[in-house]
């Protein structure tokens, strides 16, 4: 079974959960941006959690199905048809032979997600289907005419509940953990980080988020060894402006890192535009 994509919008790309365990070796875990998302989209289908999707980078695909199969769409809502029938957004349906599914653009967001029961068949690299456009691993981001074969099925496949999306609100709340390197800070540095609402830039992709505001003051001089780092660390960089490390962030960093987002609210960072505001909290 394949789905042929027809058109695609900016950067989109297959994405499972990830490849956990090579960050000694550089490679970061990756995976899907908004992993609950997909996690969703998978479960609405019957596939496993980790099953293999497709992440759109402010939506636009049209995908074309050869046989019947059953999609779902999440993460950013968008419109969504088959042939000018208007689909549910956030529920399996199913495609026949012949359909066209048609993601519009996202009203709030920036990353929506398609679950396709059996879930998209890539080959493995270490482990995962995931494409990593960073490191360069994984298939290639998708381009017209590209051909994405489908896993069959199995016959005990059915949906799973899972919580509903976040609400969509601007600013975004996420909490943190301060540290480990909060001591090269000053107190009204850590103060602002925490009472500030912070803009998102321009400069935001599946590596990270570039917040503005005002620049977080540091407490000592002098350059900091390069430590491992994970998805969600707030790192520094000398002009004092955080940056958010999202899913293909970097193994290691030489800047410090003044606090950790908590593990479940990264997955909302994901799908922030330019212009959100975040606040950050205990």
């Amino acid at each position: 079974m394949t789905l042929i994509v027809e058109s695609v919008g900016a950067q989109a790309t297959v994405q499972d959960l990830g490849r956990p365990g090579y960050a000694d070796v550089g490679v970061p875990t990756g995976g899907a941006a908004d992993r609950g998302a997909l996690t969703l989209a998978n479960r609405l289908v019957g596939n496993p959690d980790g099953a293999c999707g497709l992440e759109l980078l402010m939506g636009n695909a049209v995908l074309l199905a050869e046989e019947p199969v059953v999609v779902a769409v999440t993460g950013a809502p968008a419109s969504v048809t088959s042939d000018d029938r208007a689909m549910p957004f956030g529920e399996a349906f199913l495609l026949q032979e012949g359909d066209r599914l048609r993601i519009g653009t996202p009203v709030a967001g920036l990353r929506t997600y398609v679950g396709v029961r059996g879930g998209i068949d890539e080959p493995r690299t270490l482990g995962s289907r995931s494409t990593s456009p960073t490191a360069n691993i994984g298939p290639e981001p998708l381009q017209s005419g590209r051909r994405l074969p489908v896993a069959d099925a199995p016959d005990s496949a059915v949906p799973q509940p899972f919580p509903g999306q976040y609400a969509w609100t601007n600013p975004v709340t996420v909490r943190v953990l301060l540290g480990p390197r909060d001591d090269w800070f000053t107190d009204d540095a850590v103060r602002i980080l925490l009472q500030q609402k912070w803009t998102t830039s321009s400069d935001l992709d599946r590596v990270g988020v570039r917040l503005e505001g005002p620049p977080l003051e540091r407490s000592r001089c002098g350059e900091l060894a390069s430590e491992g780092m994970v998805r969600g660390a707030i790192q520094v960089p000398p002009n004092g402006q955080p940056v958010v490390f999202l899913a293909d962030h970097p193994t290691t960093g030489g800047y410090p890192v003044i606090a950790v987002v908590r593990d479940a609210d990264t997955d909302r960072l994901a799908q922030l535009r330019p212009g959100d505001t975040v606040h950050f909290t205990l």
